[in-house]
This record gives C-alpha cells, structure tokens and sequence, in this order.
C-alpha cells in the first residue's frame, strides 16, 4: 500500500473533478464554495467539527485536536452566513499544521486570511460573529452539501470546489483516478491531431439512432 502522504499528494493534484469521477461520480460536496486562495488546491484527512447553531466554541476547541495536514471542516446544525472563522483562528489552525479549512458557514478578516495564504473554502463572507456558549461536537461524522464526511475520510479541494473520498476507498480511488488521468492524456492527444470527442466518445451514433440529424 501506499504512504498515505503519496496518496494525499496524489489526489491534491489529480483535483476534484478526476477524483469524483473515478470513484464513480460519488464523493461529490454539493454546495457553492468560494476558493478564498487562487490556485490552491490540497487533499488531507478530515477534522470534523459541528458547532452549535451560530456559535464557534468547537472551533476553539478543535484547535487542541488538530494535527499537521488535516483539512479542519467546519458545520452547523444548519449553514447560515455566521462567521465561524477569522484571522485568530486561522492563524491557530495554520500554527498547528492544517492543509486547508472546509467551512460550511462564512468567514470574516478576508484580506487576512488571503494574505495568509491558508487554503480556505467557505461558503460565505460576512462580518457576523458567532457566539461562543454551545457546546458541539468534534471528531463526528458530519454532512456537507450532501455529502457525508466522517472522521478522517481525504477531503480533496481545488478550483472545482470539494470531494471526499472514503478513508478505506483512498488507494483504489488514486489508482482509478491515475489510469482515468492517463485516458484524457491519450483522448487529448487524439482532439489535437483534429479527432473530435462526437465520434471518439461514440456519441454520433446515439444522436443517429435516436433519429437526430
């Protein structure tokens, strides 16, 4: 088996759209993420954290959980535009080594945090602040744009917003993912030398036995 950082690393730059894919169109995070660094794209096991409605006590409390390369994800009960996240908390979670943030709720300090340069996606920007006296829960399975998350399952993050792969599908899921990357390479190949994805993909024949033009 694979190191588990040549896997993390394999599928960063493979992206979420090649990984979803591989793995069978699952894994897919449904939601309109914001990628707060241009170009940044990561993969690592998830943290995963569920405040209560409007609060960010657990965030805190993550902090003492978090271990380098994990992406720390975020979630309340219900995604509302509630900063659960700020320069302090960033600069906490970047000290302590995450890969990324996940966060199903919005972010304040946004020129910070880019100038930080820790990856973030989120759902919004907004100066609302959270309050801090419910108690949560850490280290739970959490759900994300439909998406199931739990525990330690490999959050891949890109331009093309989020994917997750299960903990135990990961090595599967890279290798699929390699030989669906070496596919494209040998169909790219074939579309510049003029071949067009009509015929190559055998689409024309589905247009003509439909009875399309």
């Amino acid at each position: 088996m694979s190191d588990p950082g040549d896997v993390t690393a394999g599928l960063a730059r493979l992206g979420t759209a090649t990984v979803y894919e591989a793995a069978g169109r699952e894994g897919l995070i449904d939601a309109d993420l914001v990628q707060l660094v241009p170009g940044s794209r990561c993969c690592g096991p998830a943290r995963t954290v569920r405040c209560g409605q409007g609060d960010n006590l657990m965030v805190h409390a993550a902090m003492s959980r978090l271990q380098p390369g994990e992406v720390l994800v975020l979630t309340m009960p219900e995604p509302a535009p509630v900063a659960l996240i700020g320069e302090l908390l960033a600069t906490q979670a970047q000290v302590h080594g995450a890969a990324a943030i996940l966060n199903d709720a919005a972010i304040r300090d946004s020129e910070e945090l880019l100038a930080m340069g820790l990856p973030v996606w989120t759902r919004w920007t907004r100066s609302r602040g959270a309050t801090k006296t419910i108690v949560g829960e850490l280290d739970i399975p959490v759900t994300v744009g439909g998406q199931l998350i739990r525990p330690g399952d490999l959050i891949v993050l890109d331009a093309d917003g989020a994917t997750v792969v299960g903990k135990e599908r990961s090595q599967l899921v890279l290798e699929a993912s390699l030989a669906r990357e070496q596919r494209e390479r040998e169909k790219r190949a074939k579309l510049r030398d003029g071949a067009i994805s009509y015929d190559l993909d055998g689409l024309r024949a589905v247009v003509e036995e439909a009875g399309g033009a």
